[in-house]
Order: structure tokens, then C-alpha cells, then sequence
């Protein structure tokens, strides 16, 4: 877990509730599946309730789907030589 969204777990102890700017702050670490089950409740809870969020997370799911769909670009020859030698590959450079 790397620990983004840990702040905020006050927020949900206190209230019980998440705010827009809340859910907004911590959106990336919940579709990663970083967040504790009580966060992601109270995401969800929100997400029923807050339409506008809502929409902000299905375009994000929407995105990452597109993205995951497309093919990894190549590298071009002459760019790879030059980054390996950079990161002192040389011996993976074919002359």
C-alpha cells in the first residue's frame, strides 16, 4: 500500500461521511485498491448518493479501459541505443 489517501481516513472516523473534495482526493488510490474497506464503503456511499462523482469515476474506468486496450508503442532503433547507453547497457546494444 503505498499510503496515498492515509490522511484521510481521519475524515471517515470523525464524520462517517465523505465530502465531493474527499472522494475526488482519494479516487486514484480507489481504483488502484489501496484504501482500507472502511474508505472504500464510504467512497461507495458517496458514489450512490453524488451523481456528479459518480460520472467522474466511470470516465476514469472508461479511460483506463481504452487504455489497457491499446497496443504498447514501439521504440524507435535509434532512440532505444541511445537510452541504453545512457543507463550503461551497452552490452545490450547491437552494433
Amino acid at each position: 500500500m503505498s499510503g496515498r489517501g492515509s490522511g484521510r481516513k481521519d475524515v471517515v472516523t470523525m464524520t462517517g461521511r465523505l465530502d465531493c473534495k474527499d472522494v475526488l482526493n482519494l479516487l486514484s488510490a480507489y481504483v488502484d485498491g489501496e484504501l482500507s474497506p472502511e474508505l472504500c464503503r464510504a467512497i461507495e456511499e458517496h458514489m450512490a448518493a453524488c451523481h456528479n462523482c459518480y460520472v467522474v469515476l466511470d470516465s476514469m474506468n472508461k479511460t483506463l479501459a481504452l487504455y489497457h486496450r491499446l497496443e504498447p508503442p514501439e521504440m524507435p532503433a535509434e532512440v532505444q541505443v541511445r537510452l541504453f547507453r545512457v543507463l550503461n547497457l551497452d552490452d545490450f546494444v547491437s552494433d
